[in-house]
């Protein structure tokens, strides 16, 4: 909302003592030249420049943007920018305690404002996701007519959060998580800023690494944790931050791991390797190694989606399945949410039943290819719908499996180096089993041979673990791979 006589009174007191508020609203950038990363949102002419005032207006003025990104990593500080350096006039609403009404008021107020004094108005609309379809409704005649410029920000998918009307009448601009580099440049700023510390303490470097961890990207949680430590230092006549003192001040140990260095690939290890051992409470353990030191959300997503293919495999067909919407869920939400994604996944593949069978069939595979076991394709599999083709003596003799009973036809497909090599050896873990009946059976017809009798049923009530699984298609865990 506009300044009431209360928030005017607030950001005098503030003007007059700067100290009073917090570090990171001091160090809030006054200029976008002083923003933090995003360095493809800022270049000349860009809908952020324009809306600033650079570059042109009318037909060709800046349309109203969405900004999409994680928290922390500057949607409100590009909209605080926008507020200091246009000669627009600005309103904020948050869609937490706005509604319809405010909406309203504010599109009358814009419109009454543009036609008495020719002012356009710049609208800043928080946590956009959380609006209804309703409530979003009512934006579109100002935004289609331009009786406001809209910045809307959110931290979900606007994809599935914010109506397509909506973003077709915007620019979807996407905001990048803030690197190692960004926040430390912002930490070494805020250090020496008047605006900020003003130079009355300095930073360690294990400290400051300590920070960089526990912001995970974060440039808010960044300078609220520096506030902290810088006070705590302080009040001890200390004229450095410390790492012991940081600890203290911000409550949360520095966890020895270097993302660059040894630790990153050993903790990753263990976890992977517990997976694949079905302790589940250890993986645990080394998940939360990573998440509290600040390992890249995405990095953890992809090591899970490879054990899911290199551990489980068909022993358990939803694994992957699994990993893929953890990682599809890490990029959208980030931490610290993400940490129960992560989580969720590495219970269900540790305790999946194992088998790395098809991790074997395609490595054997790719060495036989390597070692140069290839061969010419059969001439009955080769491409036969070109001119030509026929005469060659290209798929003559073709059998169309849909056409024989069963779907399986009797002939051969691997080139006759391969013929009757077998790279697929199912175990009896968890569904594989299945697949290990299968695969006899149209081995067999491809053969030419009768197929191989059934495996007995199991009466009714009788587990259908098949045998030599110990019941391990039912409980999970398979106690070996």
């Amino acid at each position: 909302m506009e300044p009431d006589l209360f928030t005017a009174a607030a950001e005098e007191r503030q003007e007059k003592d700067p100290a009073s508020s917090p570090l990171a609203v001091r160090m809030r950038p006054r200029t976008l030249d002083e923003v933090v990363g995003q360095q493809h949102l800022l270049r000349p002419g860009s809908p952020l420049r324009r809306l600033v005032g650079e570059g042109s207006g009318g037909p060709a003025g800046p349309s109203s943007v969405i900004l999409w990104g994680p928290p922390g990593i500057g949607k409100t500080t590009l909209a605080y920018v926008v507020s200091q350096a246009t000669k627009k006039r600005f309103v904020e609403l948050s869609a937490i305690t706005a509604g319809v009404k405010e909406v309203r008021a504010v599109i009358d107020g814009a419109r009454r404002s543009s036609g008495a004094y020719g002012r356009e108005t710049v609208l800043f609309l928080d946590e956009i996701h959380r609006f209804s379809k309703a409530q979003q409704d009512s934006l579109l005649p100002a935004v289609e007519n331009r009786w406001v410029t809209l910045i809307a920000a959110t931290t979900e998918n606007p994809y599935f959060s914010i109506i397509s009307p909506l973003l077709s009448r915007s620019l979807l601009l996407t905001l990048e998580s803030l690197t190692d580099d960004d926040l430390r440049g912002l930490l070494r700023r805020a250090l020496a800023d008047e605006r900020g510390l003003g130079g009355a303490v300095t930073l360690s470097e294990d400290a400051e690494g300590h920070l960089l961890r526990i912001a995970g990207g974060d440039a808010r949680r960044a300078l609220t944790a520096l506030e902290a430590g810088a006070g705590a230092a302080l009040a001890k006549s200390e004229s450095a931050i410390t790492l012991t003192t940081l600890e203290e001040a911000v409550d949360r140990a520095a966890v020895t791991y270097d993302r660059d260095g040894d630790q990153h690939y050993d903790v990753a290890s263990a976890l992977i390797k517990s997976i694949r051992g079905s302790d589940v409470d250890a993986a645990l353990h080394y998940l939360a190694r990573m998440i509290e030191a600040g390992e890249d959300p995405r990095f953890i997503a992809r090591r899970l989606m490879i054990s899911a293919s290199e551990d489980i495999g068909l022993a358990d067909p939803t694994a992957l399945q699994t990993a893929v919407a953890a990682a599809q869920a890490v990029a959208l939400i980030g931490f610290p949410e993400a940490a129960l994604t992560l989580g969720h996944a590495t219970v269900a593949l540790a305790l999946a039943p194992k088998s790395n069978a098809v991790t074997r069939a395609i490595g054997d595979a790719l060495a036989d290819v390597r070692a140069g076991l290839a061969g010419p394709v059969p001439p009955h599999l080769r491409d036969g719908h070109y001119k030509g083709a026929e005469k060659l003596g290209h798929a003559q003799g073709y059998l169309y499996p849909h056409d024989l009973p069963g779907g399986i036809a009797a002939q051969q497909y691997a080139p006759d180096k391969l013929h009757g090599k077998r790279y697929y050896e199912p175990t009896r873990y968890g569904a594989e089993a299945r697949y290990a009946d299968v695969v006899e059976r149209v081995r067999a017809r491809l053969r030419g041979e009768p197929p191989p009798p059934r495996p007995p049923q199991p009466a009714a009530g009788e587990s259908s673990a098949p045998a030599g699984a110990e019941g391990e298609a039912d409980s999970g865990a398979s106690g070996g791979s």
